[in-house]
């Protein structure tokens, strides 16, 4: 069985008890997790291989959510794509990307972006293989740390 990519519901949630190390940055949150999918903005897509014998795993995963500004079309922000070191260069990453940008023009979307760090060499090959894309852009990027102090 190939691995699927499928949209993550609340309904399949628990789909994310079985996660493949480095697919997500920390531990999922249950409280949050519900949160995002009960948001209709929100979507993630994961992908599933229940084909090394130790049942359905969570091997990949990505995350976006579309939204409007009173001057501009819907857009959709792809915030997040990780896959699972041991099925990384098979594609995977590219088709999370390509089914967020069906998911965005199935929503009204007119524009969907990424960005990413400037050394993320996996990254930038991936996100770069996805069919339609417009050429990387340099672009400053401001921070705020809103923990702590």
């Amino acid at each position: 069985m190939p691995v699927e990519i499928i949209r993550l519901t609340t309904e399949g949630a628990s789909l994310l008890d079985a996660v493949e190390e480095d697919v997500f940055d920390n531990d999922i949150d249950p409280d949050a997790l519900a949160a995002f999918l009960a948001d209709p903005r929100h979507v993630m897509l994961i992908a599933v291989d229940g084909d090394d014998g130790r049942g359905a795993r969570v091997v990949g995963m990505a995350s976006a959510f579309d939204y409007f500004h009173p001057d501009k079309k819907p857009q959709m922000f792809i915030n997040e794509v990780g896959v699972a070191p041991a099925w990384r260069r098979r594609g995977l990453g590219r088709r999370l990307v390509a089914a967020l940008l069906a998911e965005a023009k199935a929503r009204g979307c007119v524009y969907a972006w990424l960005g990413t760090d400037a050394d993320n060499v996996g990254g930038k090959a991936c996100f770069g293989s996805v069919s339609g894309g417009e050429a990387p852009q340099p672009f400053l990027l401001y921070e705020w740390s809103l923990e702590g102090d």
